[in-house]
C-alpha cells in the first residue's frame, strides 16, 4: 500500500481528495494537512465536509515539519496556494515523495512567467524543468515514472481537451486563433470567504479579460495563441467552455468527428457527445463531455467538466494511476 498525504486538506479539492484516496485499494490517507496558522487544523475533516461524516474522521493537522511528514508517505498531493507548492513541493521530491501539485506552481516552462502572472520569482528551476504537465490523455507516457507531476488548472483542462484533436490532426486554420469563452462555478476561487464568492454577491460576469494567468497556460501546452475569456457564474461547480475555431480550407464535419474519436478511443473519462455538452451531465463525475457543431468555415466545441474533479483532484488521481500502473478508473467511479 503507498502512503498518500493531502496538503491543504481543508479546502474543497483537499475533501474530494481525501474521499478518493480512501476509497482506492491501493493507498492508505497517512495524513491530512493545513498551513500552521489555519483556523481549520485540528479540526476532523468530516467536521468541515459533511460528506464525509462516517467515512473519514481524521483531524487535519498544522503542517510544522515538512521533512517529517515525507519521511511517512510516499505521495503528496500539494492542494496549496501557488508559492506554497513552490516552497513546498521540492522538500517532498528530496525525501522520495511523488508530487502530485494542483497548484500553477510547476506547470509553465517560460521565462518571465511567474513573477508576471503569479507574482513570484521561481527559484527552483531545476524541478521546473523536471515536471511533467499532468493533461492526462494527452501526457500519459511523460506522466508514467515522473516525480513532479504538475495537475492542469480547470480552465485549460476543459479548453484543452476540446482543441488538441483539432491542432494535433491539422484541421484549424493557423490565421485565427481559438477564441475561448468559458464559465466557471463559484467553488473555484475556493472555499475562503469573500466578496467575490459570496451568494448575494456573485452574478454572471466576466473577469481577468487579456489577463488571467490561465491563458498563457493554454497556449504554452497547445504551442498556439488563443483568447481565453473567463466568467464566473452563479452555480456551485463546473466549467462549460465554448470555443470557436476556424477550419483549414476543405475540411468537413466527418474530418471532424474523426479527429475526436481518433484522439479519445479508449480514453474513457471523455465522453464525445451527439448534442451540446450540459453540466448537470458532469457535476461530480470525473468525466469530460465534449460535443461540436460545424457550419461553413467554422467549428464551435464546447466542453464540460466538474472544475472540483476532472479540473483537480480526480485529474490529479488519475494521474497517479497512470503514474503507478494503476487501472485509469481506480477510484473515480
Amino acid at each position: 500500500m503507498l502512503k498518500a498525504a493531502i496538503v491543504g486538506a481543508s479546502g474543497y479539492t483537499g475533501a474530494e481528495l481525501a474521499l478518493m484516496v480512501n476509497k482506492h485499494p491501493e493507498l492508505t490517507l497517512s495524513g491530512l494537512y493545513v498551513s500552521a496558522n489555519s483556523v481549520d487544523a485540528g479540526k476532523p475533516i468530516c467536521e468541515l465536509h459533511g460528506k464525509l461524516q462516517g467515512i473519514i474522521d481524521m483531524p487535519v493537522q498544522p503542517l510544522t515539519s515538512v521533512e517529517e511528514v515525507a519521511q511517512q508517505c510516499d505521495v503528496v498531493f500539494l492542494a496549496t496556494a501557488h508559492e506554497v507548492s513552490h516552497d513546498l513541493a521540492p522538500t517532498f521530491l528530496e525525501n522520495n515523495c511523488v508530487v502530485l501539485d494542483l497548484s500553477g506552481a510547476y506547470r509553465v516552462l517560460s521565462e518571465g512567467f511567474y513573477p508576471q502572472y503569479y507574482g513570484f520569482e521561481h527559484t527552483h528551476s531545476k524541478w521546473l524543468d523536471k515536471a511533467v504537465y499532468g493533461l492526462a490523455e494527452w501526457n500519459e507516457a511523460a506522466i508514467v515514472g515522473a516525480d513532479l507531476i504538475a495537475v492542469p488548472g480547470c480552465y485549460p483542462t476543459a479548453s484543452q481537451l476540446a482543441i488538441k484533436p483539432l491542432i494535433e490532426s491539422n484541421l484549424l486554420d493557423d490565421t485565427q486563433w481559438p477564441v475561448i469563452n468559458a464559465t466557471s462555478g463559484v467553488t473555484g476561487a475556493g472555499r475562503k470567504a469573500t466578496m467575490t464568492n459570496s451568494f448575494c454577491e456573485v452574478s454572471l460576469q466576466a473577469y481577468g479579460v487579456f489577463t488571467h494567468r490561465h491563458q498563457p497556460e493554454i497556449s504554452s501546452h497547445l504551442g498556439r495563441e488563443v483568447i481565453f475569456t473567463p466568467h464566473l457564474g452563479n452555480f456551485k461547480r463546473g466549467i462549460l467552455a465554448t470555443i470557436t475555431m476556424k477550419l483549414a480550407d476543405g475540411v468537413n464535419q466527418q474530418q471532424i468527428a474523426a479527429a475526436f474519436e481518433q484522439a479519445y478511443q479508449g480514453k474513457p473519462i471523455v465522453r464525445l457527445q451527439q448534442d451540446l455538452p450540459k453540466l448537470q451531465n458532469v457535476e461530480n463525475t470525473p468525466f469530460c463531455d465534449i460535443g461540436w457543431k460545424v457550419q461553413g468555415q467554422h467549428v464551435i466545441v464546447v466542453s464540460a467538466i466538474d472544475n472540483l474533479l476532472k479540473g483537480a483532484s480526480s485529474q490529479a488521481m488519475q494521474c497517479l494511476n497512470i503514474r503507478y500502473g494503476f487501472p485509469m478508473l481506480t477510484s473515480l467511479l
